[in-house]
């Protein structure tokens, strides 16, 4: 390929490298960073640097070279086949390591590129003639193109692969992704990792319970439990991370939670993440659609409580009462959310993830 769409502006390669398209086509703020990207790869810079989400700590750079991002950038491409011309869509933000490794994997590959500012529903304005053979999508914006336009599954049934990462799948969301006909797959990886080290399909005749990793990447665990990384995206420099896991073998791992989301309430060491997902699960079941995760906060008798936030208005005190009647029997006490809050609409991070500390703290402002 020697051209690109942005924003339904064509682009070529060489006007890129040399950046003769600025007297001719008028471009935008976020338009002009991707070409910026594009540029500089096109003219063989060798380092680059990425700005991690913040979702988990105060965002940082970090810097990455570019046979770091090529390393990764293969592994993609190979394992999911992907060939010259097939069509991408980006639609993640490109200065995050999400939607700029899309950009390598389509100029590396020969890849048609279709790039987009990120939105709720990126399928929104495409057409399902033109469908494309890689997509992907963190989870809100996979659940609004399934709930706001299922017309354009059709556009999700027609592609290669799906990738979904940078946050949980809901059980409602996990349901729907089950009824796509194209492999869809659950990613884990970060900035540090340059993208995804490991995939998990999460639906097709037989979905998988683990996440395997990619070729030639070395796992292990550190003294805590948390896994840590070592291959060519990481300078084969062992990354330590804080996510807890059990490693059924060399290259297969059970996600358990990250070990910061360990929180003592009352002397009980409670995993945030355990909490979340039978939360989500109850919602579901009692036809409850909103998004939801779980925190702790300073109390005075137990050190730190567990509380619930969803994304929504008041629920009713009947429904309250109800979830906590279908949580009860599946935790224990201290695991069960001792208070609940609301907000109409989460705060996000660049990359799309929940913001917890910043939903919390407009919440705070309102008690």
């Amino acid at each position: 390929m020697d051209q690109l769409e942005l924003n339904g502006k064509t682009f070529y390669y060489e006007e890129i490298a040399n950046y003769a398209f600025r007297n001719s086509i008028p471009i935008n703020g976020y338009e002009a960073k991707a070409l910026e990207f594009c540029r500089n790869w096109l003219n063989g810079q060798q380092e680059f640097v990425v700005h991690t989400s913040g979702s988990t700590g105060p965002p940082k750079n970090i810097t990455l070279t570019r046979a770091q991002l090529e390393a990764s950038a293969r592994r993609t491409v190979d394992f999911f086949q992907l060939k010259e011309a097939d069509r991408v869509l980006v639609c993640l933000n490109v200065e995050a390591i999400s939607g700029m490794m899309m950009l390598v994997r389509g100029l590396l590959a020969g890849l048609h590129l279709t790039i987009i500012e990120p939105i709720g529903n990126p399928l929104a304005f495409s057409k399902p003639e033109k469908p494309f053979d890689f997509i992907s999508l963190v989870p809100y914006q996979l659940q609004t193109i399934i709930s706001e336009t299922p017309a354009k599954k059709l556009i999700l049934d027609f592609a290669k692969a799906i990738l979904v990462g940078g946050a949980p799948v809901t059980p409602a969301l996990n349901a729907a992704i089950k009824t796509i006909k194209a492999p869809v797959y659950l990613s884990y990886g970060m900035t540090e990792t340059v993208s995804h080290i490991a995939l998990k399909r999460l639906n097709g005749p037989e979905p998988e319970p683990f996440y395997r990793a990619l070729a030639n990447i070395e796992l292990s665990l550190d003294p805590r439990g948390c896994l840590t990384i070592k291959g060519d995206i990481t300078n084969n420099q062992p990354i330590i991370t804080n996510d807890l896991v059990t490693l059924i073998d060399a290259r297969t791992f059970d996600w358990l939670g990250r070990i910061d989301n360990t929180i003592n309430s009352g002397g009980v060491k409670i995993q945030l993440e355990k909490t979340e997902v039978l939360l989500a699960q109850v919602l579901l079941k009692l036809d409850l659609h909103c998004r939801s995760f779980v925190t702790a906060i300073p109390d005075e008798k137990l050190g730190s409580k567990l509380v619930a936030v969803l994304e929504t208005e008041p629920l009713a005190l009947e429904d309250l009462k109800n979830i906590k009647a279908e949580l009860t029997p599946l935790l224990s006490k201290y695991e069960v959310p001792k208070q609940f809050y609301f907000i109409p609409r989460f705060s996000s991070t660049s990359s799309g993830k929940i913001d917890k500390a910043a939903s919390l703290s407009e919440i705070i402002k309102q008690v």
